[in-house]
Parts: C-alpha cells; sequence; structure tokens
C-alpha cells in the first residue's frame, strides 16, 4: 500500500493560510498573505519534503487546487518545480467542481475517505498532499495521512486556518528528521504513533490545598 504524505508551511502558531503571497487566499479578513517569503534561503530542500511533487502522485483540496492551477501552468517551461507539478498526476477532492482544467487532473466523486482508501490500495507512486487545509483535517481525523513534513516558520500571525482544528483526533506522532534554516524555520517530519498515552508528574497523596483546587473544578468556580 502507498503511504499519503502531507506537506505544509505553518507559523508557530499553526497557522498555515496563505504562506506564499497576499491574493493567495485572504478569506475571514486574513492581511498577513506572504508571511514566510523573507524565510526562504538555500537550505530548504522543496523536493525532499514533497513540496514540489517529484515522484508523487498529489492529491488536492479544491481551494490549493484552484491557486496552484492559476499559477503553475502559467510559469516559464525551465521552471524546475512548474515542469514538476504540471507533470504529475492530480486528484482533487471537491464537492462544487465539475470540470478540471489544469492537465493530468481528476476529480474525486464520492466520499472522499473512501476514495483516498482506494487510491492508497492502487499501485503506484506515494501519495502527496500540499497545503489543502480542509482535506487534511478530514484525512487526518480518519486516519489516512501517514507522514507529515510541517515547516514552522518564527512568526505569529493570531488568526487564520490552522493546520489542526477541532475535529482534529487526537495522536501521537514521532519526529523522524528535523533540520533548521538558516532563517530559523524548524523543516520537521513525523510519522503517527498510536495513541495519545498520559502521564502525570505527581507523586503521592494531594495536598489539602489540591483537593480544594480540584473541588473547585468540579464545581465550574475555580
Amino acid at each position: 500500500m502507498r503511504r499519503l504524505i502531507a506537506s505544509t508551511f505553518v507559523s508557530l502558531d499553526g497557522i498555515m493560510q496563505a504562506p506564499g503571497g497576499p491574493e493567495e487566499d485572504p478569506t475571514g479578513g486574513f492581511t498577513f498573505g506572504g508571511w514566510m517569503f523573507r524565510y526562504a534561503d538555500e537550505s530548504m530542500d522543496l523536493s525532499a519534503a514533497g513540496f514540489d511533487g517529484k515522484d508523487r502522485e498529489l492529491v488536492l483540496g479544491r481551494r490549493t487546487y484552484e491557486i496552484f492551477e492559476a499559477y503553475w501552468p502559467y510559469q516559464p517551461e525551465d521552471d524546475p518545480i512548474a515542469k514538476t507539478l504540471n507533470a504529475a498526476k492530480k486528484y482533487v477532492a471537491s464537492r462544487t467542481l465539475t470540470a478540471l482544467q489544469w492537465n493530468n487532473s481528476t476529480l474525486l466523486r464520492g466520499d472522499v475517505v473512501q476514495a483516498i482508501i482506494a487510491l492508497k490500495s492502487q499501485p503506484g507512486p506515494d501519495l502527496q498532499i500540499i497545503g489543502s487545509g480542509n482535506l487534511i483535517h478530514t484525512l487526518q481525523a480518519a486516519s489516512l495521512i501517514d507522514e507529515y513534513n510541517v515547516w514552522t516558520f518564527p512568526v505569529v500571525l493570531g488568526r487564520g486556518k490552522r493546520l489542526f482544528d477541532g475535529t482534529a483526533k487526537p495522536s501521537a506522532l514521532k519526529l523522524i528528521r528535523s533540520q533548521v534554516s538558516t532563517t530559523g524555520v524548524v523543516m520537521s517530519t513525523y510519522i503517527p504513533e498510536g495513541d495519545i498515552r498520559p502521564g502525570s508528574f505527581v507523586n503521592g497523596e494531594p495536598s489539602e490545598k489540591e483537593l480544594a483546587r480540584r473541588k473547585s473544578m468540579k464545581k465550574g468556580t475555580w
């Protein structure tokens, strides 16, 4: 079974909206589009993290597909990222689109979870999600994502669309790779590691103060 890999840029507070430019996605009154621009440097290997889709098939949400469709086919033919993305096979999750104009694009119809399960079971290269926050939310909740490439930029945005929201399935992750760019971007790769296993640093019996605090919590007065 082939893997499903998600790659995304996020701020320190987990915002993934419009990293590339002001007009990319200003929905919801988001005014910080292009927040990752000044942190780019030569140590960032976009291909290794799957951001160019090299040797993979793409799985995209509708909004990310439309952003890419309106940009990458119009870049110079010698642009290596454009060349790779334009040639890649693309699967698009959408309830509203009826036709896709970008070459090698296929619309995923019906339930997206079942569609991705079917794609993963087919022979072929690994599947790569780029951006596509709503799609990540759905597939993370269904435990279908096998690897996360998360590049965390040293900015706090305070508002915007988040990588993980209230629908996220609680789960543990294992860090398997990490590197820091010269501009302070932490480029990390995680894989799922099962359920969260809580514990406690508290030893011995709770004090009277602690028991009183817990009582206040139960009453809703803490």
